[in-house]
């Protein structure tokens, strides 16, 4: 009898072990940090809903379309996304608030695609103080690829620098000797820009470039910098603008009878956000960069990819414009996230999202093939490859190789 007892406690203790066992096995294999769990991944977005950059809010009705659609499909590893998303009107006070209610009352995980140089210069050191990611910056600005010092920060698309560089070296080899005017928005994006484009043009940017003039993206028009640049006669006019104010730009341009070469930002390439309302007739001939397909290029119209794109533009986001790139932009950057998301696998934590986001290499079958999305523990520029393209009739047409800007290439 005693014989049977004690093996009757020692296998329950065998099995109690066994259960703990398990138990915290399953423990060890899910890690949480606030905005996560069995069931959610909360989300933090901020987007110029209103104000002077409200032309970019369709990225942020995208993005949650996406989510919306991934949700429907079941989530992500079986969790939902909570897509929060708030509006900063492209006012960086107003940012910083709503990075403050995201990160302190609503508890996200990260805050993704923020938008707007100056509101993600305003929250970045907030950010890495509390070791919250700020992911796939939706800016080109240079310094969100600075893992050393801002390790929780990171871009996504080409940055200013890279895509001015390639101005700069195409100014060179295609219009030399020829004078440049450059229109710049008043802020980092704007001055990365100027940068850029002086060090592609190198020691002969302060001869080249015979007049700058910045406008504040509080200002109603930029009618008056586009006179003062024609006043210098240069050859070349450089467009560095947010979506209405490089509208505005080419069509005075257009009213006072000039014709200077013309090169507009990729980030204001947008057929129906700004070439429509700029007018196609002021359009022709003006000269931008790509690495997304565009949905008014008829080489896509029987992309597999673009294709899958538009049925997703029209059952998810269906008030959405089939011609506006900046949806396209949305859905990139929204599969970038499901990306790093999946990666993580059951350790959702934000050093994990981090460590996730800085180990890509994969396509995504909407940008130009051969842009590859690329990233390491040194290397935050998830995209650095740029095609030359020109506007003729009522679309861009790519033409060259695909081309780095970066530094020294």
């Amino acid at each position: 009898m005693r014989h049977s007892y004690v093996k009757l406690v020692y296998s329950t203790a065998i099995t109690a072990a066994l259960v703990a066992a398990i138990s915290s096995s399953a423990n060890a294999q899910k890690k949480y940090d606030p905005g996560a769990s069995d069931t959610e991944i909360k989300v933090g977005n901020i987007m110029p809903y209103s104000g002077p950059a409200s032309a970019y809010a369709t990225i942020g009705k995208t993005e949650a379309a996406y989510f919306n659609k991934i949700n429907s499909e079941g989530g992500i590893n079986g969790r939902k996304i909570n897509f929060v998303s708030y509006d900063d009107t492209y006012s960086p006070p107003k940012t910083v608030e709503q990075a403050r209610k995201l990160v302190e009352s609503d508890e996200v995980l990260l805050i993704f695609n923020p938008l707007g140089t100056p509101g993600n210069t305003a929250i970045q050191k907030y950010m890495n103080s509390k070791k919250v990611p700020q992911l796939f910056v939706s800016t080109g600005a240079a310094k969100w690829n600075d893992p050393k010092n801002f390790p929780w920060t990171m871009g996504w698309q080409p940055s200013y620098q890279v895509e001015a560089r390639i101005y700069g070296k195409y100014i060179l080899q295609n219009y030399p000797g020829k004078t440049v005017g450059v229109l710049y928005q008043n802020d980092d994006f704007g001055k990365d820009y100027v940068t850029g484009l002086k060090d592609g043009l190198g020691d002969q940017a302060g001869k080249l470039i015979v007049v700058e003039a910045a406008y504040e993206t509080s200002s109603p028009t930029v009618d008056s910098q586009v006179v003062q640049i024609k006043g210098a006669n240069p050859d070349i006019f450089v467009n560095i603008a947010t979506p209405k104010f490089a509208a505005q730009a080419i069509k005075k341009v257009a009213e006072l009878g000039w014709h200077p070469v013309q090169f507009l930002t990729n980030v204001s390439g947008s057929i129906g956000g700004v070439i429509k309302p700029a007018g196609f007739e002021a359009s022709q001939g003006i000269l931008s960069t790509a690495y997304l397909k565009d949905p008014k290029d008829s080489e896509w119209k029987n992309d597999a990819s673009m294709n899958e794109w538009r049925s997703f533009m029209t059952k998810w986001y269906p008030e959405g414009d089939l011609d506006d790139s900046a949806t396209v932009f949305g859905y990139g950057v929204a599969k970038g996230l499901e990306q790093v998301l999946r990666q993580c696998g059951d350790t959702l934590t934000r050093e994990n999202v981090m460590k996730q986001a800085a180990n890509l290499d994969f396509e995504i079958g909407i940008y130009i093939t051969g842009t590859r999305i690329k990233t390491g523990p040194d290397d935050f520029a998830p995209i650095e490859q740029l095609q030359m393209m020109r506007f003729k009739g009522e679309s861009w047409e790519r033409f060259g190789p695909i081309m780095s800007g970066a530094r020294g290439s």
